[in-house]
């Protein structure tokens, strides 16, 4: 039984249309992984490997050997269970009475997803099951997750988000024999139940407003017809690549970005200004805000440069006082997600630098996984939320 060449794996991978196709090309890899492992047991048992005349007159050998038919998680798969002549072979991988591998792999997969080294994970399984594995098994177990991915990143999306937050989280990968900055574009989706949903996983480059309209087109292509609200951070052009695919968006800048780049100023008058700020977002009407905004440049001379910017960027930071005050505190700030990426950050904090591109996409994927499983609720006061949604977009929300 042989293992497929990284190009066949790619080709094979391209070919990839629905979940069945996914489901039976990770079929077709578990065997082989775990009929590795056996073979190298059984080198370990005898104390040499296949056809080496270190065997002779040991007092032991192969004999051939057995079918064995696993049920695993991605449906069965058939193995050959090497044999020797005394019948001591114990086989740890999958042990003689077992027919279903999934937990060892599973046990690999969960412990990856959390950030766990190569060996830490080999320290974990050498304590509770006996089985050392090498960085090789380990990726060759995680990489069953590649036609998951696949097909997740393509299935299709529902045709309205009521708010959705955009951001970007940076990452050191190699390329080429060089070591570039990656960033990894995420797209966190409140959906009509009100619950968070990743929407999708991208990677390349540094952050900039060309991949976001790549990134934008692509969930327009997966049934993403209309986004009521889009919360951003303060890159430029950003606003401009969401309503070039979706024109009727409401775009929301974040406001504690804008805070952040507005207190460069000395610490003993930071709780002043901050305070002075907050009277701004904090107001009941926009026209309050102006207010606000202009007697703060009247108290604060000296800082009037940083006050300039919440002009400049005013459109973009005034949105929340168009919604009532439950939807202002979902969308005055991008922390829904970049809460997420706080989790991804405490996953990967174990790789300074990821080995390519597909290596870093692998991990953050089953890190999203994991955390995903926790959404199951929709956001607080959801059905208030959705209810002023309804009356504020009466053509484009239905409930």
């Amino acid at each position: 039984m042989e293992t497929i060449s990284y190009e066949e794996f790619h080709e094979k991978l391209a070919k990839l249309k629905t979940m069945d196709d996914a489901v039976n090309f990770v079929k077709e890899l578990v065997a082989p992984t775990i009929q590795k492992m056996l073979d190298a047991e059984m080198s370990n048992h005898l104390g040499y490997d296949k056809y080496s005349a270190k065997g002779r007159n040991t007092g032991n050998s192969r004999n051939g050997y057995s079918k064995k038919h696993l049920q695993g998680s991605f449906g069965k798969a058939a193995i050959d269970v090497p044999r020797d002549r005394n019948g001591e072979f114990e086989p740890l991988a999958v042990k003689k009475w077992q027919n279903n591998p999934s937990e060892l792999e599973e046990k690999v997969i969960s412990m990856y997803a959390k950030g766990l080294t190569t060996r830490d994970i080999n320290a974990h399984l050498q304590d509770i099951y006996g089985v050392e594995i090498s960085a090789t098994q380990v990726s060759a177990m995680t990489d069953k997750v590649l036609p998951m991915i696949e097909a997740w990143q393509n299935r299709p999306l529902d045709s309205l988000y009521p708010i959705v937050y955009l951001d970007g989280i940076h990452f050191k990968v190699k390329d080429g024999g060089r070591v570039v900055n990656t960033c990894a574009y995420t797209v966190l989706g409140i959906n009509m139940e009100g619950k968070k949903e990743l929407l999708g996983l991208w990677t390349g480059g540094a952050e900039g407003a060309k991949y976001w309209l790549k990134v934008l087109s692509e969930l327009k292509e997966r049934g993403v017809n209309d986004i009521l609200i889009a919360c951003v951070d303060g890159l430029s052009g950003f606003k401009d690549a969401i309503q070039t695919v979706y024109p009727q968006v409401n775009v929301q800048r974040c406001v504690i970005h804008q805070v952040r780049q507005t207190l460069f100023i000395p610490h003993k008058n930071k709780k002043a200004f901050a305070a002075a700020l907050k009277e701004i977002y904090n107001a009941p009407t926009e026209e309050a805000a102006l207010t606000a905004l202009k007697q703060a440049k009247k108290d604060w001379p000296d800082y009037a440069l940083y006050l300039k910017s919440w002009e400049t960027n005013w459109t973009e930071l005034a949105t929340i006082f168009q919604f009532p005050e439950p939807i202002r505190r979902m969308i005055y700030t991008t922390n829904a997600v970049e809460s997420t990426h706080r989790q991804l950050r405490k996953i990967t904090k174990t790789t300074s630098i990821f080995p390519h591109a597909e290596a870093l996409t692998k991990l953050l994927w089953l890190g999203m996984r994991d955390l995903s499983k926790k959404w199951s609720m929709p956001v607080r006061n959801w059905g208030q939320i959705v209810a002023q949604l309804a009356i504020l977009f009466p053509e484009r929300v239905t409930i």
